[in-house]
């Protein structure tokens, strides 16, 4: 037990950064480290990944705010952005993670493995878009929000891996496109968080201290760790070169998804 709080303290820790420094929910580190843990503490291999999933989106609910606040002070976030993404990232959140709820661990799995490999070379390019390019209007911006609500209910991620890169694609400064982004993980998060316990309600084999597919003390050890690192990962993004810093976590993220791969087979 003590070891397993440890693990989701370490694991919550290094979101929280990732969540400041990148704009990304920390996802991407919590639910490969979930997956890894979670078979230790005895969860039927059939709920494993729906777990990390919904676990994930619920501790970037606490995640986000604290970093979204922290970009805030620094006059990071575009709330007419936000605002107009919103109602698409909520419904594509909360339907998406309602499917991914009764999809076999396997499809799952696979598609975690496969958008992994996309974010990687994602961060490694350094394309540039045309300097005219601009935010499309409030129904293109909710519909891109919707798309990235859906990606993310699969992924367990606050979508700063879909939404930077694409508010970066319309021009918006990537210090600002991050501070929106953080911001932007509150609603995926609370609608990806009721879609997963609402999917995982009542099902068979639970563990004790799950709720729905929500697991209760992963939640509470990554939640507080994450809020108070997520601050340190705002400022450092604020002080380090972001196009370095990107490029290394695109060589991580690679090793994760070649452990995850090998895992799988």
């Amino acid at each position: 037990m003590l070891v397993s709080i440890l693990v989701y303290l370490c694991c919550g820790a290094v979101a929280g950064v990732l969540a400041g420094l990148l704009g990304v929910g920390g996802g991407i580190v919590i639910v490969p480290m979930l997956v890894s843990v979670f078979p230790t503490q005895g969860i039927p291999p059939e709920y494993v990944q729906q777990l990390a999933l919904g676990t994930s989106l619920a501790s970037i609910m606490i995640t986000s705010v604290s970093s979204a606040r922290a970009h805030n002070k620094r006059g990071a976030v575009h709330w007419d952005i936000f605002r107009r993404m919103t109602p698409g990232i909520l419904l594509g959140t909360f339907f998406g993670g309602l499917v991914a709820s009764h999809m076999p661990t396997l499809f799952l799995k696979v598609f975690f493995i496969c958008f992994l490999a996309f974010v990687a070379v994602q961060m490694l390019s350094s394309y540039r878009p045309p300097a005219t390019r601009e935010m499309p209007g409030a129904l293109g911006t909710a519909g891109a929000g919707g798309v990235i609500g859906l990606i993310s209910s699969f992924v367990g991620i606050g979508g700063g891996t879909l939404s930077v890169p694409f508010m970066s694609y319309c021009n918006v400064p990537l210090h600002h496109a991050v501070g929106t982004s953080a911001a932007l993980g509150f609603p995926i998060a609370v609608a990806g968080t009721l879609s997963y316990i609402i999917g995982g309600w009542q099902q068979p084999d639970l563990p004790a201290g799950c709720f729905g597919f929500v697991h209760l003390l992963a939640l509470v050890g990554i939640a507080v760790a994450s809020f108070c690192t997520a601050p340190l990962g705002a400022k450092l993004s604020h002080a380090l070169p972001t196009s370095k810093l990107k490029k290394a976590f695109a060589v991580f993220l690679i090793i994760v998804d070649i452990r995850m791969i090998v895992a799988l087979l």
